[in-house]
């Protein structure tokens, strides 16, 4: 990932409704979710939920897939984890010590 891609995914990550939106794919991933729940589950007006899962697809953070009449939302775990080892890969100057922390915390959720 480059800096430009970091960029748009975190950008489209600092909305209230897109960051809510995209851990709720989180989630219920491998599943996801029409784009009608998704609305529905958060509140939103479906034609406001539409633009912002657009947003996130775009930043490479959800992904679409058309089921006859429905189109399903998932999560792209691929983005997210692009995003975070962009954002950790300089973690403590390579000390081991100092990060273990980090990975500790992310350990009991994969």
């Amino acid at each position: 990932m480059d800096n430009d891609s970091a960029i748009a995914a975190l950008g489209a990550l600092a909305q209230g409704t897109r960051l809510d939106g995209f851990r709720l794919l989180v989630r219920h991933e491998p599943e996801g979710l029409p784009a009608g729940e998704i609305a529905r589950l958060l509140d939103v007006p479906q034609n406001t939920m539409s633009a912002h899962l657009g947003i996130l697809a775009r930043a490479g953070l959800v992904r679409a897939d058309r089921q006859g009449r429905t189109i399903v939302y998932r999560a792209d775990l691929d983005g997210l984890r692009a995003l975070t080892l962009f954002l950790v890969t300089d973690c403590c100057a390579g000390n081991a010590a100092l990060c273990a922390p980090l990975i500790a915390a992310l350990s009991p959720c994969c």
